[in-house]
């Protein structure tokens, strides 16, 4: 299967396309990232770190090893990156906002750094950091917080995470590959550390 010595023997990445569910099985028929993975993937009991719905794309961790899939998945734990892009003019106020937190009916949703990086038309692009990984956090966060020209809320039209921990995508949409040894050990040793 793996020949390559360097690779992690625990961890692979796949850069998730858009309209593939992150579940083993889904009673309704539609395709999920085992779908792209190749069969061992399913049969040998990998299981994706986390998730990221359906309209979502970018990177995800696998992992057969439970304890690292929880070391990953603990709030606090492991800062994860996403570009997104947001219908409505995102104000310097929004991201204080999101920067404070926005309460929603179950919990406290924010994120730990918001940049702007870009704009075209009524959209706004951002660079988002967060820390946890509520149901839905980012398309939450933004949908709680109105649009202050039209009034309508801001909703987050396209998400991609692009790294978790030290660990940048670097690999084209719709295709996976192992991390490195190197790679694991940075990520988990982060990790350790940040634990301590």
């Amino acid at each position: 299967m793996n020949t390559q010595t360097n690779n992690s023997k625990v961890l692979f990445a796949l850069n998730k396309p858009k309209g593939y569910l992150v579940t083993r099985s889904d009673d309704l028929g539609r395709k999920t990232v085992y779908d792209i993975l190749p069969d061992w993937v399913f049969d040998d009991g990998w299981m994706p770190i986390g998730r990221l719905d359906l309209e979502s794309k970018g990177l995800l961790l696998f992992t057969r090893d439970g304890q690292v899939g929880n070391v990953l998945t603990k709030p606090g734990n492991c800062v994860k990156i996403y570009e997104i892009w947001v219908r409505g003019h995102v104000t310097d106020e929004h991201i204080a906002q999101a920067l404070k937190g926005v309460k929603s009916k179950d919990d406290l949703l924010k994120a730990l750094v918001v940049e702007k990086i870009g704009t075209g038309g009524a959209k706004t692009k951002l660079r988002i950091q967060i820390d946890e990984g509520k149901n839905r956090h980012i398309r939450r966060l933004f949908g709680a917080m109105k649009d202050p020209k039209f009034g309508t809320p801001l909703k987050v039209l396209d998400l991609k995470r692009i790294s978790i921990g030290s660990f940048k995508l670097n690999i084209d949409s719709g295709k996976w590959c192992y991390l490195t040894t190197e790679e694991e050990k940075m990520l988990l040793q982060n990790l350790h550390q940040s634990n301590l």
